[in-house]
């Protein structure tokens, strides 16, 4: 296929990547299988790292006003393959509801479903009509015949005319629409609330997705975009024209929804200044049209807020003709690979990092610990063949060998009696933190808060009803923050102790982590907070604003409750888990060599066998600890975008 090439071949290294760390993480359960360290804890802590894997996926959000190109983006980005247009990018307003394009591995599928607009006068959010599929339309995409899928897709651009009292019904500013010139006093408003795309696209199937949004009009009416969806997308792309420049309209779009001060998008926010195609003139020279490129670019940069570097000149249409042609000359003049090359040079490279953080020092932590058990394990077999050096086999010095290796598993015997009486405290510990953020707290508050709003007749008292809402969340989550502070003091206490009594240095706690969360509820209220200030919103009438506010607000509260609790959830079974695999590794081994000892010394066995037995077991051992040591450089290979940095550095690791 002709397609981003770069773009392509990048996120196929990263998806390669990621199978690579699946393929270590498997060998390294079964190297603690075949050497007898693994455990349900170790096997949980496992399953965990491979599902972040599996699971990993990257969004990239499309904003911009009306007629900025970003379908046409898009259709350039993935689709050129097909020759034509797959999604509906004419001129005017095409895409009128929200997209996301993906392909759904699960079902291996492609297909199209359309929410209609009349789910907006119902009680359920976008997030949660995802999970009923009985309200959407549903049609199937034939990938073979690109022309019956366009005509399919063609679909999202769909309209509906109404009366202006059906339009502020569903939510819209009759200001913001389009009159319907076919049928006088009537607007046309989008006949779909949102639609869905699940189609087979190599860069889809390893876990892109694409959220292709309308403009203004209709990121205002669904809130549910500028709540929960934007801000979870690794990076935005702001479409403008470079024919108009930054507009009234693209500077709301810009301060409203993207440049606020609780924005997080870690990758980036970047303006793509497209239609570049506007500013070529074939009577002017080169280096001139780079010029007045260059001075929109600046301008552009400037008015944003952002660095020139930031703002990617493009040609949507150029890039899709020239990748439809395979005109090369076309495509570099188009600037799109410049696109694609800050793709991976920032959002990529994102991901990559998150991965190395959230996983990859935490495997190679649990690598460490196994391999300092197996060097304790092959010094003790180094000191029985020293007993067996001489002619006969020095049964002394094994008894004396036996009975320190039983007094050290005696010693982590007791560690792990101790260490799992500590974990029952800290599960107690743990019930204490999950009533503070138990679901039925956070239902308690939302029972409250509507009642509240529903006694109010005033605006200044539905918006201190809302308000109320996220100050008993935050106070909930301010208390969880301080009672989890006491049980890290206790996690670090029984870590200080054991590290001085074993002399592992490298063994750290797994912290909770839980302030940030109280930022996330703090950003959440931020966006409630514009929520509840848009003028739209102030006039509507009670029932209407206290629906949209539990559909949006509420539910995306509810969602960073529910990982609030899962992470208080597990954290007490984890946070003496490095120092519980530790003693349970050493006493497994101690065990294997008081026995073998013993065994040894009441053989009728002379010293040469022995010696030839122990031989044998310390190359075994040694092929081990070498195999470990592969996986570990395996694990430690940069990842593609981080490839100039030698290793992943942590702590305690050479």
């Amino acid at each position: 296929m002709n397609g981003p090439a770069i773009l392509v071949n990048q996120v196929e290294a990263y998806h390669q990547w990621k199978k690579e760390l699946i393929r270590q993480i498997s060998r390294y359960r079964l190297w603690l299988q075949d050497n007898d360290l693994y455990s349900d804890d170790v096997s949980e802590r496992i399953r965990r790292g491979v599902e972040l894997l599996v699971e990993d996926e990257l969004t990239i959000a499309f904003v911009g006003e009306f007629s900025r190109g970003k379908t046409e983006l898009i259709n350039a980005l993935f689709f050129a393959e097909y020759g034509q247009r797959m999604l509906p990018s004419e001129a005017g307003r095409t895409t009128m509801c929200p997209t996301e394009l993906f392909f759904d591995r699960a079902t291996g599928s492609n297909y199209l479903q359309l929410l209609p607009i009349e789910t907006r006068e119902g009680d359920l959010s976008l997030q949660e009509l995802r999970r009923h599929p009985e309200h959407w339309t549903r049609h199937e995409l034939n990938e073979d015949d690109p022309d019956a899928m366009r005509t399919v897709l063609g679909e999202v651009a769909r309209v509906r005319s109404v009366s202006p009292q059906e339009a502020r019904r569903y939510g819209f500013s009759e200001g913001m629409l389009e009159a319907d010139r076919d049928n006088p006093g009537q607007v046309l408003i989008p006949a779909w609330r949102s639609a869905r795309i699940s189609i087979r696209h190599p860069l889809f199937e390893r876990g892109l997705r694409i959220l292709d949004t309308p403009g203004l009009n209709a990121l205002g009416s669904e809130p549910e975009l500028t709540v929960s969806l934007l801000p979870s997308a690794h990076a935005i792309l702001f479409l403008l024209s470079a024919d108009t420049g930054v507009t009234a309209s693209d500077m709301a779009v810009w301060k409203e929804h993207i440049d606020t001060d609780d924005a997080d998008h870690r990758a980036g926010r970047f303006a793509v200044l497209n239609k570049i195609d506007s500013l070529w003139d074939e009577l002017r020279p080169e280096r001139e049209v780079q010029q007045s490129i260059d001075r929109v670019r600046h301008t552009t940069a400037t008015q944003l807020g952002l660095r020139d570097d930031e703002v990617i000149p493009i040609s949507a249409k150029q890039g899709l003709t020239a990748k439809a042609h395979n005109d090369n000359t076309l495509l570099d003049r188009s600037e799109l690979p410049g696109l694609e090359q800050l793709l991976i040079d920032r959002i990529l490279r994102q991901k990559e990092e998150l991965i190395t953080q959230s996983l990859i020092n935490d495997l190679l932590g649990m690598l460490q610990n196994s391999q300092a058990a197996m060097q304790a394990r092959l010094l003790s077999l180094e000191e029985e063949r020293q007993a067996c050096s001489g002619q006969a086999v020095d049964r002394e010095a094994l008894r004396r060998l036996a009975d320190r290796a039983q007094t050290d598993y005696d010693f982590y015997y007791r560690k792990l009696i101790t260490l799992r009486s500590s974990r029952r405290l800290m599960q107690s510990q743990g019930d204490i933190l999950m009533n503070m953020v138990s679901e039925s707290r956070f239902n308690a508050h939302a029972a409250a808060v509507r009642q509240m709003m529903g006694k109010s007749w005033t605006s200044a008292g539905m918006s201190q009803a809302m308000d109320h809402f996220f100050e008993l969340l935050e106070s909930d989550l301010q208390n969880l923050l301080a009672e989890g502070r006491l049980a890290e003091r206790m996690v670090e206490a029984i870590y200080r102790r054991y590290n001085e009594d074993t002399r592992a240095r490298h063994l750290e706690p797994i912290p909770l982590r839980a302030g940030r969360h109280v930022i996330a509820i703090r950003e959440l209220r931020k966006r409630a907070t514009r929520f509840r200030r848009a003028p739209g919103n102030l006039l509507r009438e009670q029932k209407w604003l206290i629906r949209r506010f539990f559909q949006v607000m509420v539910t995306e509260a509810r969602t960073l409750h529910e990982r609030v609790r899962r992470d208080v959830e597990r954290w007490p079974g984890e946070a003496l888990l490095p120092i519980m695999q530790f003693s349970m590794e050493q006493k497994q081994l101690l065990e294997h060599q008081v026995r073998r000892i013993r065994d040894m010394a009441r053989s009728d066995q002379d010293s040469k066998a022995e010696r030839e037995r122990l031989g044998n077991t310390i190359a075994d051992l040694r092929r081990q600890l070498e195999l470990a040591d592969a996986m570990q450089r395996q694990i430690r290979r940069p990842a593609p975008t981080l490839s100039q940095q030698k290793v992943v550095n942590i702590s305690g690791i050479a």
